[in-house]
């Protein structure tokens, strides 16, 4: 398991005066999955996105440690993280070249790297179509490239926004399954966003409820769907909520 860990404490965040994040902390446990979900603007993207370091808060902390350190932003500790968007952003050029990219740009022989990407195309189902240009593949199979793509490089905290938006329930399914062998072979904390209910019920150690800004409230992913604590937690689970 990766020796990485990351903590929040307290984060605001405002845009054009408007408070997006107020005071959220939270430990996020090592080599879990942890599903965060909400309302359209309650936050969660922003969150996503403080969290690796794309963005800064404009108070509280983002810290990453372990039992003996605490890491400092820096080239080093933002190659440990990686983030998928929705849209992958891939290279025009061919499925193995697009995998390879940042194995490139860290330096790693060519040997290696091979082998790398040879390994997560696999994991992916792409292998085959490692010659094929990226850009031709279908919005299904460019978003398992772009997971391929951030797992060549073995990050200890891999971030997912909203990885299955606009995919038929197929490859909904095959993207799904593609994050739990991730989690079992690799063993990375995964932070996910999803508006998905179904899909953080089956993903989730952890799920995280957001609203207005605000961490309202969490718990394991086997119990939280059955009795969350907060009433507006519970009136999103279910339905009931109207925003």
């Amino acid at each position: 398991m990766n020796e990485l860990k990351l903590t929040i404490k307290e984060i605001k965040k405002s845009y054009n005066s408007k408070l997006v994040l107020n005071n959220c902390s939270f430990e996020f446990d090592r080599g879990k999955t942890h599903v965060i979900i909400g309302p359209n603007g309650s936050g969660k993207s922003t969150l996503l996105r403080i969290c690796a370091l794309l963005e800064y808060p404009d108070s509280g902390k983002v810290i990453y440690h372990n039992d003996y350190k605490t890491f400092e932003d820096s080239v080093e500790l933002r190659r440990r993280t990686t983030l998928v968007f929705p849209k992958g952003g891939l290279f025009n050029t061919t499925v193995f070249k697009n995998s390879a990219y940042g194995l490139k740009l860290r330096k790693i022989n060519k040997k290696e790297r091979e082998q790398k990407v040879e390994d997560v195309l696999r994991d992916v189902g792409l292998w085959k179509k490692r010659n094929q240009n990226a850009l031709t593949l279908s919005t299904g199979e460019g978003q398992r490239l772009a997971l391929a793509r951030a797992m060549v490089l073995k990050p200890d905290v891999l971030f997912l926004d909203e990885p299955t938006a606009s995919l038929d329930p197929g490859s909904t399914s095959i993207i799904e399954e593609i994050i739990g062998n991730i989690k079992r072979k690799y063993r990375p904390t995964i932070i996910m966003v999803t508006h998905n209910m179904f899909q953080a019920q089956r993903l989730a150690d952890s799920v995280i409820f957001t609203f207005e800004g605000q961490i309202l409230d969490s718990g394991p992913g086997d119990k939280f769907f059955e009795n969350p604590t907060d009433e507006r937690a519970y009136k999103f689970i279910t339905g009931q909520m109207i925003y």
